[in-house]
């Protein structure tokens, strides 16, 4: 047996390592795409080393693109096995991969529009709407901590890792000759106190371990206050200066745990008597399915739900979905908070609130998560004051602010806890994956100080026989 490391490998997006049994049994662990590459990343989500019609099964961690957005090319160019994931990550998919396939196919008109005035032939997305929604069929669900049987001789379990709803720790156990080996894949860690979902569980002691390692040196500010900054912010900007606040958010797992905790903010009677939108229809269909999953909640949520059986909805809350009832939000002068996608201010409608509200000293920018360095929210959390939106010049006028304490990721603490749920004497090998190369250096020198030994960290294409 064998194990190559296609994707996510000294790097944080891309997520595909694949197994190879004796059988001749091709496994894939995740399906990710790359991301913010720039021009390399078509390029590079298009490369197959594998031909996918080979590949017998994808097992799945969890929903997020860079771990399952390549699944419909891959159907696309033959890939005819299954799609094992829980219940939760395949409902996500379902809205997350089609919305996928919907903005390449808008992306690509307006690039081929680009290619056609350079007198270059028209490229086409690397999948469409239609097609992700056509590779579902593929898909099969599984309850947490149950063993399902992919064929005689590979099982496989799921277990919760707490970063978005459904996300697993995946342990595959394969019979080779009579002897038994177990592959555990952490997928992404989340952290031992959600706002919403239940914190990671302990997964079974494996002989080989595949780990992320995104925070591998770093550690997470507490996330107390974080309740008590947001209504802070809330009402500063729109009981005092009567202005919008912006909450620019990922429409999966994040918007949610805003909308949760202005909720609670609700119930208590703390929260101003003014409109919350959350304008971006992945978020709304997202919500839809995290009421549906009430299995991942955490203990707390599950209190609330005794008096308050839908924890993401108010009076005061609305969701929008209709293109022209966004555009009116931006005509209306009344206090308000809007909550929209995306998290990095890079596309979606919250492009279009910040160029509508950004020059105002009565509104408020509050971000809420991590923000690359080349984007459109790095600039603007930086606090550069003149910034370009489409392509017009804005000044900067209103207030930003920033939470930092909703990462879905465990820094290198917490994910360090959650391992010692393995005998590091008792494995052979640790792959770290899904990490800027220098971050897993140090997560090395951390994981070392705990006792783990025989860690590797793989390069895109390294091939490790598991004997």
């Amino acid at each position: 047996m064998k194990i190559q490391f296609i994707g996510a490998a000294q790097e944080v997006t891309g997520s595909k390592h694949l197994i190879t049994t004796e059988h001749g049994k091709n496994i894939l662990l995740d399906c990710g795409a790359f991301q913010g590459k720039g021009l390399e990343t078509d390029a590079l989500n298009r490369k197959t080393p594998i031909d996918p019609s080979k590949i017998d099964h994808i097992i799945l961690s969890h929903a997020h693109i860079d771990h399952s957005g390549l699944i419909p090319y891959y159907y696309n160019m033959g890939f005819r096995g299954s799609v094992i994931c829980t219940h939760a990550t395949r409902d996500l998919c379902s809205i997350m991969l089609a919305d996928s396939g919907f903005i390449q196919e808008h992306d690509t008109i307006w690039f081929n529009k680009k290619r056609a005035r350079q007198g270059l032939p028209p490229v086409e997305p690397i999948y469409t709407k239609q097609e992700a929604q056509q590779c579902m069929e593929l898909f099969i669900g599984v309850a947490y901590n149950r063993k399902f049987y992919i064929d005689n001789n590979v099982r496989v379990k799921f277990t919760n890792t707490g970063h978005l709803l459904g996300s697993a720790a995946v342990t595959v156990e394969i019979d080779e000759l009579g002897e038994m080996t177990r592959i555990g894949f952490t997928g992404d860690i989340g952290r031992p106190h959600n706002y919403l979902l239940s914190p990671p569980n302990a997964f079974p002691q494996c002989d080989y371990l595949i780990a992320e390692s995104t925070y591998g040196n770093r550690l997470h500010q507490d996330k107390q206050g974080a309740e008590d900054e947001l209504l802070r912010v809330v009402n500063y900007t729109c009981v005092e200066k009567k202005g919008k606040l912006i909450i620019p958010s990922f429409a999966i797992g994040r918007t949610q745990e805003v909308v949760y905790m202005l909720n609670n903010f609700y119930n208590e009677g703390k929260l101003p008597r003014i409109p919350i939108y959350v304008d971006s229809p992945l978020a709304v269909n997202a919500t839809d399915i995290f009421r549906m999953h009430t299995e991942c909640f955490n203990k707390e949520v599950a209190e609330v739900m005794i008096t308050d059986p839908d924890p993401f909805g108010f009076s005061t809350l609305h969701y929008i979905k209709d293109v022209n009832d966004s555009k009116r939000l931006n005509e209306s002068k009344d206090p308000c908070v809007i909550i929209s996608a995306s998290g990095m201010m890079e596309a979606g409608r919250v492009k279009h609130h910040l160029a509508n509200n950004i020059d105002n000293p009565k509104n408020s920018v509050l971000a809420v998560g991590y923000c690359a360095p080349s984007t459109l929210g790095a600039r603007i959390l930086r606090g550069d004051k003149d910034i370009s939106i489409f392509g017009t010049p804005h000044h900067v006028k209103a207030d930003i602010f920033q939470i930092d304490a909703f990462s879905g990721h465990g820094d290198y603490n917490e994910m360090i806890e959650y391992l010692k749920c393995q005998d590091p004497k008792k494995l052979k090998k640790l792959f770290l994956v899904h990490g800027d190369h220098e971050v897993q250096v140090d997560y090395k020198k951390h994981l070392e100080d705990h006792g783990f030994e025989h860690i590797e960290i793989p390069a895109t294409g390294d091939h490790f026989e598991l004997k």
